[in-house]
């Protein structure tokens, strides 16, 4: 094997042990109580490497950071009740899970986690909606105001702490985001 193949292999053992050890760490820990030197401790290597290959925290909690919204099948939810029954579903997922506050502190100021935000509510959204009596040329943006109301109220509650939306408690928080989320769901435009 030459020295170059050589190199790429380690490089890239190197980088799969760094994203395992970042996915355990912040999975146990949550995003802001894992350090990049307990991330490379657990690695088994020095945390300059960390930084070499990844540049930063936030650039490793994008890679390493697997979210799902792992929406139920809303087939049988009328369009009408959709609304809420998303809010109150997005909410209570939220209050369970740090890793979306996480993950959107991170989209503010890296590309990668941005892409991954996109990915997760266009990819789960968008599909949720196709075949629900919404205008298809509508979908798209139905489902992109949907992801700026419950990523504001993710942004807002969650990592902003807005007292008044902090302050609400879960069910409180859907009765007033519900109907806004239905009113993009499915009311007629302009």
């Amino acid at each position: 094997m030459d020295m170059t193949a050589e190199r790429t292999r380690r490089s890239d053992a190197t980088r799969a042990a760094i994203l395992a050890a970042a996915r355990e760490r912040f999975a146990r820990d949550g995003y802001d109580r894992a350090t990049i030197r307990a991330i490379a401790a657990d690695a088994g290597i020095d945390p300059a490497m960390v930084m070499r290959y990844y540049g930063s925290k936030d650039k490793l909690f994008a890679l390493a950071a697997e979210f799902d919204l792992r929406l139920p099948d809303f087939a049988e939810v009328p369009i009408d009740e959709l609304g809420a029954a998303l809010t109150a579903y997005a909410i209570h997922r939220w209050e369970s899970d740090e890793t979306l506050p996480a993950l959107l502190r991170a989209a503010v100021t890296n590309e990668g986690a941005a892409e991954k935000m996109r990915t997760i509510f266009g990819g789960q959204i968008i599909p949720m909606l196709i075949g629900r009596g919404i205008d298809p040329a509508e979908v798209a943006t139905r489902a992109g105001l949907v992801g700026a109301q419950m990523l504001g109220v993710a942004l807002c509650r969650y990592v902003l702490r807005l007292p008044p939306v902090a302050a609400m408690t879960a069910d409180e928080l859907v009765a007033w985001v519900g109907p806004t989320v239905q009113r993009y769901l499915s009311e007629p435009i302009g």
